[in-house]
Order: structure tokens, then sequence, then C-alpha cells
């Protein structure tokens, strides 16, 4: 499993919890005709998009998608309020391709600021993945994968409620609507 998530600490999305979660699949050892993805994918109890490494295009998908830039925007899109990501030392975040999105980032007022190495104690959503982990997923084994994801997304669902603010719409989603 993999699950790349975002805490918004501060501003007006304060205590919202975005998450993305996907399975990889266990690698074939066997020397049977090649099925396609969709089909591997099938055999697990997953839908194609549901599978896949947390790999550099994911992120930067995912950093666009809580920046909250539509599907359609024009090239000079630019947040209403400046948005800074804390990021660790994962080799993905400093990728090439992270690197290379840097400057559309900046022209849309979004800033990348890493962590120290080895201090997961600065971090704000080290905390949420830790409860998730040994509090909302209770249990860890599952016969199909396509359940596990369930499940963890079921977790990550449980989690992100708790820490959504009570007696305040969500201001992302009202704006949207």
């Amino acid at each position: 499993m993999n699950a790349i998530g975002a805490y918004f600490s501060h501003g007006p999305a304060a205590g919202r919890f975005a998450f993305e979660a996907t399975a990889t699949l266990p690698k074939r050892r066997a020397k049977k005709a090649r099925v396609s993805p969709a089909e591997q994918a099938a055999a697990h109890g997953l839908r194609p998009e549901q599978v896949g490494p947390l790999d550099s295009e994911r992120l930067v998908r995912f950093i666009w998608t809580i920046a909250g830039r539509p599907a359609v925007h024009a090239s000079d899109w630019q947040r209403e309020r400046e948005l800074v990501i804390w990021l660790d030392n994962y080799s993905v975040h400093k990728s090439e391709r992270v690197q290379q999105e840097q400057a559309a980032w900046a022209q849309a007022g979004i800033t990348l600021c890493y962590l120290p190495s080895y201090s997961p104690e600065l971090s704000k959503i080290e905390p949420i993945w830790h409860a998730v982990k040994h509090h909302q997923l209770a249990r860890r084994s599952y016969v199909v994968l396509g359940d596990l994801l369930t499940a963890v997304e079921a977790a990550l669902t449980q989690k992100a409620d708790l820490l959504a603010p009570r007696g305040q719409p969500d201001l992302l989603l009202r704006r949207a609507a």
C-alpha cells in the first residue's frame, strides 16, 4: 500500500486532511503469458487507477490537487492565498520531476519546504499516519489486495472526519459549490 497525504495546519482549510492511497501489485514470478495491467488489477479486486507506486508524477498531481487547481485552468492560474508544503526527504519529494515543477508552483503561489533529515518529530502529519496505522486500521491482513486498499481508504477517511473542524463548513468545498 502507498498513501500520500496533506494536513492543513493553518488558514481557512485548517484541520483538513487530504489523501490518496494506491496499491502496488505483487511481482509476477511465473512464466505465463502476460496479461494487461487492467487484468492484473482486476485479479486483485482493483481498478487500474488504484494501482501504482508513489512516484514523482503522482506527487506532482497530488500537489496540484491539494492546491486547488482546477482540471481546466488558465496557464497563469494562481492561488488566492500562498500555500506552503512541508515535505520530508523521501527521494520522490526531491526528484528531477518535482524540481522541474518548482517554477510553475512558485508562479501559482505554492512553496515547497523540506524538513531536516531524520526529524519526523517536526512533521505535523506523522502523528496522523501513526494514529491511522495503529488505531483506525484494526485489521491488518487481507486475502484480496483490493479489500486492503478499501480498508486503508476507510481508515484514512475516518481520520479525516475526526480531524475536520466541528461546526465549520469546509471552505474549499463550499467555494467550489
